[in-house]
């Protein structure tokens, strides 16, 4: 079962407005499924090079993560820091995409996508809102990098998910209501 049926039937369990003894949407499980998608993708592509027809740069956020930092952003300065990497993949991916000929290829980085749109209604199901993306930042700036192949790209991604997304998921004020 993959992460977009798994969160489908989240939100249908949410929708029913049945009391549920653990949000399943702040259950680490969802998003441990989504970096293991990632993760597979980046395993299976880390060797495609003239098939893929990848070419250019990409502009990707930083994932390593001050926790002294991190931890004085309010929610919302989190939130908007990780829909901008998320924002920053999506655009990435699109790009990846629409020069890739391989079906194979096409079909991963559709699941990609799909995962990153998915990711942001989580974060929505969290009362994390949308927020104003501010404009892109500039390359070499002190919040994103340049990346030149697509197991770069698809490496940097994992590690996004792995750090600053689970940060915030980990940390929302609406999982945390049910720790107490």
């Amino acid at each position: 079962m993959g992460p977009v049926v798994v969160l489908l039937t989240v939100l249908q369990w949410a929708g029913r407005g049945l009391p549920s003894p653990v949000r399943p949407i702040c259950d680490p499980r969802v998003l441990d499924r989504f970096i293991m998608e990632a993760r597979d993708t980046e395993t299976a592509l880390r060797g495609c090079k003239a098939g893929c027809g990848v070419t250019g740069t990409f502009v990707v956020p930083l994932t390593n993560v001050d926790f002294v930092v991190w931890e004085t952003k309010d929610t919302e300065q989190q939130a908007l820091e990780v829909q901008s990497g998320m924002s920053l993949f999506g655009q990435a991916l699109g790009a990846v995409r629409e020069s890739v000929s391989r079906v194979a290829v096409q079909i991963l980085i559709d699941n990609n996508k799909s995962n990153i749109h998915s990711l942001g209604q989580v974060l929505r199901s969290l009362h994390i809102q949308d927020l104003p993306l501010p404009p892109a930042p500039a390359v070499g700036d002190l919040v994103t990098r340049k990346v030149s192949s697509l197991s770069e790209l698809l490496h940097v991604h994992t590690n996004f998910l792995r750090g600053k997304v689970r940060l915030l998921l980990t940390n929302a004020p609406a999982c945390q209501q049910n720790s107490t």
